[in-house]
């Protein structure tokens, strides 16, 4: 009989008191495994994660980037599933995106928000802005690979272990999810897309500037779809 394969969640955080247990409390039933990286919060949000009885570790202080690098060397599991601790994820679409994996179909799943609605891309210029870059965005990276995805950004997805150690990813930043979709593309991985629907923040701040961060995604683009 073959071994049902082991679910690692990684939970990226920096300063998420307000919202990590109730993150963690949602997606245990999901995960053999719960893995926090934490951002060098300054709140109380390592010490509320410990108490939730899952491992937490403290990345280096560069980025989300470097947190989820960390992290996919850290887990045990065989596909990690990664999910922001601000709410914006459902839960419950956790299996959506584990089941083209579980059923051998792919192996890297995103979330698309372009699929399922997203409450944060709307509403507000720097929301517009941020929607008109991400569909440029898309549009090159289609044109390059002959794809048709909607959302090669969206933190909210799932990947074999195996295969997100190969990747040799480098990004410091939010743009690793952009570099993780290009990389399993050009190397040739499976890639599904399903429709995950992103709320609205409960607490704080986005931690994404379209000044500091815009720049980044475009080189990334370029580097990688070029070299």
């Amino acid at each position: 009989m073959t071994q049902k394969p082991k679910i690692s969640i990684v939970i990226p955080t920096k300063n998420e008191e307000e919202t990590i247990a109730k993150i963690i409390k949602a997606v245990k039933k999901y995960g053999d495994e719960i893995l926090v990286v934490d951002g060098h919060s300054s709140d109380r949000t390592r010490e509320i994660a410990a108490k939730n009885n899952v491992k937490v570790i403290l990345d280096n202080g560069l980025g989300k980037g470097d947190g989820l690098r960390l992290a996919i060397k850290e887990v045990k599991g065989d596909i990690i599933v990664f999910i922001d601790a601000d709410e914006s994820h459902d839960s419950l679409d956790i299996p959506r995106l584990l089941k083209p994996i579980l059923e051998g179909k792919a192996d890297l799943v995103i979330g698309s928000r372009m699929r399922g609605g997203s409450d944060e891309l709307h509403g507000k210029f720097s929301e517009l802005v941020r929607l008109w870059g991400s569909g440029i965005i898309t549009l090159l990276i289609n044109l390059r690979f002959k794809r048709n995805f909607t959302d090669y950004q969206n933190g909210f997805r799932a990947i074999r272990t195996e295969t997100a150690r190969r990747l040799n990813l480098k990004e410091k930043h939010t743009t690793i999810e952009q570099e993780m979709s290009i990389e399993c593309l050009k190397r040739g991985y499976r890639i599904v897309e399903v429709p995950t629907h992103e709320y609205a923040r409960r607490y704080g701040e986005s931690k994404i500037s379209i000044l500091r961060h815009g720049p980044r995604y475009v080189y990334v683009l370029f580097k990688k779809i070029i070299f």
